[in-house]
């Protein structure tokens, strides 16, 4: 098969939870372990860092392989979902994976694939490890997919755990309180392996303390270290959070040597060094066009509060989401003397558009739908002034057809 064939066989034929929702979950690890092994456990012949979290992740572990990076070291870095390129989710010091190696492993592993009924994502990580194995990764960052304990990248035994900000996201899947969601993600938590948690909430602090300590493993938050405010390239100011849980979980990091000068280099050069997009990128100016691939609340708040920071005259927000959030609660966030432009990602979870407006029209927001992301956008700069800004949000997919 071609590589086009490939993804096609992969996207189609195998559940993902990005298309289909809770379907595609099978809320355990069996399937996983099973093809690690026959893999030859790969996860067990490079060190990793394993990232876990609703908000923040995701810039978190570009930001942790771009200081490693800028240490010297042969990176491998795995991430979910990808924008534009499935071989966004794989990478090695900034590089995608290679087309061959996608369609070599599945060409390889096909009739085992087949015949078990592997996940879209439990194919992934199996082909992300290998991958790391084989071209002898230093160490790679590990990006969880959904929650923690039953993901499938939750088999490996990292050097150090980083568990970013928690949030009502996913709930159908993880609960529906901020406690259980919490103890999901704490499942990343290994005996004996150092864990740092970015930010110390209420709700999740506890239990945090107590499964550390059944499991003797240290524990750090972040915000009550003494860590020194470094810049970053990736914008917005909810990015020092996440800098100050990357920091700490470096800092706890045994066996490598990661000069202060590295931290600083690798903190201003995260985009150029692992191709991170959508987080507060900014796609023109005059008019000001910025997305965001933040689409809970927690993640929208931190989002909005930067919107309101910056200076126009008046603002356009391109805004769609998939069927499964909590898209009632999140439209409450939103400012009510926006211009809006109502659209539906190009997706089967994708919510109607129609919906939509409805949905937003009890919030107090007015705008018009569109039945693309990019018809929406373009006549959002069709209106829009030099002055005007135009944000571009609610869903990864809405981002993921603009970047």
């Amino acid at each position: 098969m071609t590589y086009k064939e490939t993804l096609d066989w992969m996207f189609a034929q195998l559940p993902m939870y990005q298309q289909k929702g809770a379907a595609a979950l099978n809320a355990k690890l069996d399937k996983t372990l099973h093809f690690a092994a026959h893999l030859g456990n790969p996860e067990d012949k490079f060190k990793s860092i394993h990232v876990a979290g609703t908000n923040g992740k995701g810039s978190s572990s570009h930001m942790l392989a771009s200081i490693l990076q800028e240490s010297g070291y042969k990176v491998g870095l795995y991430t979910s979902p990808h924008l534009n390129d499935f071989r966004e989710r794989i990478k090695i010091n900034g590089q995608v994976v290679d087309e061959a190696f996608v369609t070599e492993f599945i060409a390889a592993h096909k009739t085992y694939l087949e015949y078990h009924k592997l996940s879209f994502f439990e194919m992934t990580v199996g082909m992300a490890f290998i991958y790391f194995a084989q071209e002898n990764v230093d160490i790679a960052v590990i990006e969880v997919g959904l929650g923690g304990r039953l993901d499938s990248t939750n088999i490996i035994t990292p050097e150090v755990s980083l568990i970013t900000n928690i949030g009502m996201d996913h709930m159908q899947i993880l609960g529906d309180t901020i406690e259980k969601i919490a103890l999901e993600k704490a499942g990343i938590i290994k005996p004996n392996v150092p864990v740092v948690i970015s930010e110390r909430q209420p709700e999740t602090e506890t239990i945090f303390s107590l499964i550390a300590h059944q499991l003797k493993s240290e524990i750090v938050f972040a915000e009550d270290e003494n860590i020194r405010d470094y810049p970053t390239d990736l914008l917005g100011d909810y990015q020092k959070r996440n800098c100050k849980g990357v920091i700490a979980t470096i800092t706890m990091l045994e066996g490598f040597e990661v000069p202060e000068e590295a931290i600083a280099k690798g903190l201003q050069r995260v985009v150029a060094n692992t191709g991170l997009m959508g987080r507060w990128q900014v796609l023109r100016q005059s008019p000001l066009v910025v997305c965001d691939t933040a689409h809970n609340k927690e993640g929208l708040t931190y989002v909005l509060a930067q919107i309101a920071k910056q200076s126009y005259s008046k603002l356009h927000i391109v805004l769609g989401f998939v069927n499964d959030k909590d898209v009632q609660g999140v439209l409450k966030l939103f400012p009510k003397d926006a211009i809006y432009y109502f659209v539906r990602p190009s997706m089967p979870r994708g919510l109607d558009v129609g919906q939509l407006q409805s949905l937003a029209k009890e919030q107090g927001l007015k705008g018009e739908g569109f039945q693309s992301v990019q018809e929406g956008l373009k006549m959002a700069i069709s209106n829009a002034d030099e002055t005007d800004m135009v944000f571009v949000g609610g869903s990864t997919f809405v981002v993921a057809e603009v970047v």
